[in-house]
């Protein structure tokens, strides 16, 4: 009986010693420290290795043809979207593969995920797990609209292949326009110093209280890797993009139902400012508001199109201002067009259909 009592006493105070060192080692840590230590520890399961693989032909002998090899196409980071396994990943980690494996922390399995969308111009991917693990946390997720420079940010993710390592910073600027791997800028990006290297896009940039501030997409280097110039996509953007993706397969945008001379061609003409109509759809808005495109007239001279100037108010001399100014706009809304026709300015009203 004394045996158990002395066995017993020494456990407590094993555990109670153990404990106490434990208390010591946290109080040792700054604030700063501690709030680091719990977002990675709270955030660290939301946050996922993705693996883009392709198939490459194999060379047939004269016996017999090989089969097809399975290569890797690309790796990079992303987070769980929601609890019926939707993964978030930049587009250009997964635009080379043809099948996807997804990845946990501390759990060697490797689960295989179906592609539900892209929206290339955002470099946004949604995929979606064919099997799940036991327990699936979603991200949380914040707001972008009203972050200050100077606030600390965290991103975790997968550099170089390192699985689930978070490097800390501050958001050094806000409202950056940075051209994507669609073809045209991404607004409203999120600059910031935390380390980001090959293998953190697609992953998460949070902030101090744990939630989804942006998503890690660029960053500016000559040598291509970390040079404190870090970009991520904004959570607002992100929020408005992924539930359309998960519920149509892609993103539904509107148009003025035009096409646009391409900007070498259209300096040949002279024209520096604003967008000449190529085409008009005929079932879209413009041809119902009475927009004309290039023409030619009897003699074969080739006459210019009507030439917008703005869309509601903002000024128009791209493709990409274009896209940028009906970017917040619905299918169904309508918009005021400014143009020039035969050297006079004229404006319509016109109504956005799906392109």
């Amino acid at each position: 009986m004394i045996m158990k009592k002395f066995v017993l006493f020494a456990l407590f105070f094993s555990i109670t010693v153990q404990a106490n060192l434990f208390s010591d080692d946290q109080k040792m840590l700054t604030e700063n420290e501690r709030n680091s230590v719990s977002v990675f520890e709270n955030t660290v399961s939301s946050v996922v290795n993705v693996s883009s693989i392709t198939k490459r032909a194999s060379r047939s002998s004269f016996f017999f043809d090989m089969p097809d090899t399975e290569v890797p196409a690309g790796a990079g980071s992303g987070f769980v979207w929601d609890k019926n396994g939707h993964i978030v990943t930049n587009f250009h980690v997964i635009q080379s593969g043809q099948k996807f494996q997804v990845s946990f922390h501390n759990d060697k399995k490797l689960y295989e995920a179906k592609l539900v969308g892209v929206e290339p111009k955002k470099d946004i991917a949604v995929l979606k797990l064919v099997s799940k693990p036991n327990s699936l946390q979603s991200i949380s997720k914040g707001k972008s609209k009203n972050l200050k420079v100077g606030q600390k940010t965290l991103a975790i993710g997968n550099p170089f292949g390192l699985d689930h390592t978070m490097t800390t910073g501050i958001v050094s600027a806000v409202g950056r326009k940075v051209k994507g791997i669609g073809g045209v800028k991404i607004h409203d990006m999120i600059q910031t110093d935390a380390a980001i290297n090959p293998g953190n896009s697609g992953g998460p940039l949070i902030n101090s209280r744990g939630e989804l501030i942006g998503m890690n997409t660029q960053i500016l280097s000559g040598s291509g890797t970390s040079s404190g110039v870090g970009f991520a996509v904004p959570v607002d953007t992100i929020n408005r993009i992924v539930p359309e993706i998960i519920k149509h397969g892609k993103v539904i945008r509107p148009g003025l139902g035009i096409g646009i001379l391409p900007e070498h061609i259209k300096s040949r003409f002279g024209v520096e400012k604003g967008i000449v109509i190529s085409h008009v759809d005929p079932k879209g808005g413009a041809a119902k508001a009475g927009l004309q495109g290039v023409g030619q007239d009897k003699w074969g001279n080739i006459y210019l199109g009507d030439i917008i100037t703005k869309i509601d108010g903002k000024a128009v001399d791209s493709f990409d201002d274009i896209y940028h100014a009906l970017d917040k706009y619905e299918v169904g809304d309508h918009v005021n067009v400014e143009y020039i026709r035969d050297e006079e300015k004229e404006s319509v009203r016109l109504k956005l259909m799906e392109l």
